[in-house]
This record gives C-alpha cells, sequence and structure tokens, in this order.
C-alpha cells in the first residue's frame, strides 16, 4: 500500500500545539512532507519561535503520530521558524494581537528533580546539581517549586533581597555562584509559612515559568515538593516536555514511595530519565563505611523504571555544612565524595541531551567549473575481513 501526503497529514491532526491549542495542521504548521519509497517519512515544521522545549515536545509527538501508519519504517523530524508575514497571518486567523514566545522559548532542556517523599536531600541535591552543571560550562537556573519548604535561597546565600523587574514587565531572577535562582522565598518575610490551595499555587507557577525573564538557559532545574500534588501536575500540565529525576535513598521504604512519584510522572506523560541514589553511605575518618540507610535501592528503583542510576551520593559532613553557610559544596570543594558524585550526575545529564546536529549545504559548482581532483587513495595494505 502505498503512503500518501494527505495520510500524514491526517495523522499530524492529533498533534496540539500546547500553547495554541490547536493541531499543528490547523495551524498550518506543516511545511513540507515527504515520503521516500522504503517507507520513511520527512516532516518539517514551523514553530513560532526557535524555543528548543516546544521543539522536543513536537520532535516526540510528530514521530509517534506519524509512526502509527502502515508502511512507515522510520521518522524524520525537522524544524524552521515561521516567517514574520507568517507570524502576522497565523495571528490574524487565531484573533491574537501576538503569538506566545514560548515558556521559557531559550530554555534546552528542563529538568523537575522530585522525590515521593521528604527529607531525602532532594533540594541539596538540586542545589548542587546546578552549581555541578555550571561547572561544566553550562548556563543553569532553579526554579524553587517546594513552596512549602523552599530552601534554594538560603543553599545559594540569597537572602532577603527582593528581584528586579524589567522595562517589559518580567521578573528577574537573582544569581549566585553563576545560577539564576527564582523562588516564593523572595517574595516573603523570612521563614514565612505558605498556606496556600491549588489555584494560588497554579497562578504562581504560570507565573514564574512565564513572567520570568530566564534568558537562554542549557538547564533549568526545577525543584518538586514531596509528593504527587497540584504543584506536579501544574508542571506537568505547563511543561509537557520536561524530564524527571527520582530522588531516593537506599532505604527500601524510601525507594517504594519514590516509585510512586515516578507513577505519577507516567501518568501525565513527563518522561523519567534517571534515578539519583543520596546517602548512599557514610565513611569515617579512619575509612570505615557504614550503610546507615542500607543500599541498593537506587539501582533496584532505576531497574525497576528501565533508565539510568545517574550518581550514588555518600553522606558528607560537608554537604551538609555547605548547604548551610549559602555555598554549595560542589563549587566550594568539587574533590569531596559527594561533590565528585554530584558532578557525575550532571555529567550523565549532559550527556543525555539530545545534540543538534548541524549539516553543511551542498554546494553546486556552477557550468564550466573543472571538477576538483578526487581524494587520493589511503595508502597501505588490505586487510581481508572476517
Amino acid at each position: 500500500m502505498h503512503m500518501t501526503k494527505e495520510q500524514v497529514l491526517k495523522a499530524l491532526q492529533s498533534v496540539i500545539d500546547p500553547e495554541l491549542r490547536r493541531s499543528i495542521v490547523e495551524l498550518e504548521m506543516v511545511r513540507s512532507i515527504d515520503i521516500s519509497e522504503n517507507g520513511v517519512v520527512d516532516v518539517t515544521v514551523s514553530l513560532t519561535t526557535a524555543g528548543c522545549p516546544i521543539r522536543g515536545h513536537f520532535q516526540t509527538s510528530v514521530a509517534q503520530a506519524v509512526s502509527a501508519l502502515e508502511g512507515v519504517t522510520h521518522v524524520n523530524v525537522y524544524f524552521d521558524v515561521l516567517s514574520d508575514s507568517e507570524k502576522a497571518a497565523l495571528q490574524q486567523k487565531l484573533g491574537r494581537a501576538s503569538l506566545p514566545a514560548g515558556s521559557l522559548a531559550e530554555v534546552s532542556n528542563v529538568i523537575c528533580v522530585g522525590s515521593g517523599k521528604g527529607g531525602v536531600g532532594k533540594s541539596t541535591l538540586t542545589a548542587n546539581l546546578g552549581a555541578a552543571l555550571t561547572a561544566e560550562g553550562k548556563r543553569v537556573g532553579i526554579l524553587d517549586a517546594d513552596v512549602w519548604g523552599y530552601s534554594i535561597p538560603r543553599m545559594y546565600g540569597l537572602g532577603a533581597t527582593r528581584p528586579a523587574v524589567s522595562p517589559q514587565r518580567k521578573i528577574i531572577p537573582l544569581q549566585a555562584h553563576g545560577v539564576k535562582v527564582m523562588s516564593i522565598g523572595f517574595f516573603l518575610e523570612e521563614d514565612s509559612a505558605v498556606v496556600w490551595r491549588g489555584p494560588m499555587l497554579h497562578k504562581a507557577l504560570t507565573q514564574f515559568l512565564r513572567d520570568v525573564e530566564w534568558g537562554a538557559l542549557d538547564y533549568l532545574l526545577i525543584d518538586l515538593p514531596p509528593g504527587t500534588g497540584d504543584v506536579s501536575m501544574t508542571l506537568a500540565q505547563l511543561l509537557p516536555q520536561a524530564q524527571f529525576v527520582i530522588v531516593t535513598t537506599p532505604q527500601p521504604t524510601a525507594r517504594k514511595v519514590a516509585r510512586r512519584s515516578a507513577e505519577m510522572a507516567h501518568k501525565v506523560d513527563l518522561e523519567i530519565c534517571g534515578v539519583i541514589e543520596n546517602m548512599s553511605g557514610f565513611v569515617t575518618p579512619a575509612g570505615e563505611r557504614f550503610q546507615i540507610f542500607g543500599e541498593g535501592g537506587g539501582q533496584e528503583l532505576a531497574d525497576e523504571l528501565g533508565v539510568p542510576l545517574l550518581g550514588k551520593v555518600p553522606l558528607t559532613m560537608p554537604l551538609r555544612e555547605h548547604s548551610d553557610s549559602g555555598k554549595p559544596l560542589a563549587t566550594e570543594n568539587p574533590d569531596d565524595p559527594a561533590s565528585q558524585a554530584i558532578g557525575h550526575a550532571a555529567r550523565g545529564l549532559i550527556a543525555m541531551a539530545p545534540l543538534e546536529l548541524r549539516t553543511l549545504p551542498l554546494a553546486t559548482a556552477a557550468p564550466g567549473t573543472p571538477t576538483p581532483p578526487s581524494s587520493p587513495k589511503p595508502a597501505g595494505m588490505s586487510l581481508p575481513m572476517a
């Protein structure tokens, strides 16, 4: 059966722009469809912005929709950006004064750091993971979405300073140790309790994502509150392209609770990219090792979920001391065993990030141009192939 472009377009009607809430076919964002004889389909989608997170959402959705067609062997998804005139036509069609620039349009990777329960060191890991990624040369921001237990400002030594507002009415995140930070703690009296219900939380988180001038970032880390409640569901709704890192301790009970966070992520279609085991063990100055919280829980959870164990972070006193002093250990003492483990996890995240491969256009020789000499044949003897 020969596949047609009309069939591919029909399949793409299921792909919805997460901000405009319309099909990319209806929005006329499908630039081209090319079908080869061997079943490979090339689809080019035009975006309102070159923002990578939105591109990641379409990359998955378009590939899944077209792959479901009979006879498709592979799907390549390419992107370009609507021209100014095309954007103007789309605005007129939708009856909008402007098109959204995209939530976090200049952010390449959004990583939610979560756990099923409190007390596993999730915020400490988020703070130090941000510092470790910065040490690897990445541009990093941290959104402290743990609205009830906000602690990132203290861990970065950011006290009662309030963020400024730009002339464009965007909140400018505070910066420390090379990391941009935003937290509800910046807008409250120090150590004030947050007594909010779901709608207020949703509004605050939406504002932190859409009204904060994050700028160009390689990674935005979002420190989630424990559990699987309103905040996690709101972020899943606002950031369908985000990935999820689960933090657990080696203890079997903690692993089982963390498993619930994984189930929540699956239910709201968030991709789980890895597990980090915290409090993996304690080594005394004499070199004696104690498995205070047991062992193996992080690896078991990673195996259950089919994702990598990004790191096993030991208990060290400097990790706690630097968190309280407002100076991330990964910045101040990269040789500490906990710093090394967190650095390993950071490099694991970097290795998993998709690389954008650039291709050079083929040059077309003008008529009459002499053909360049062919490349010389390699010297040496031929080896027999097995």
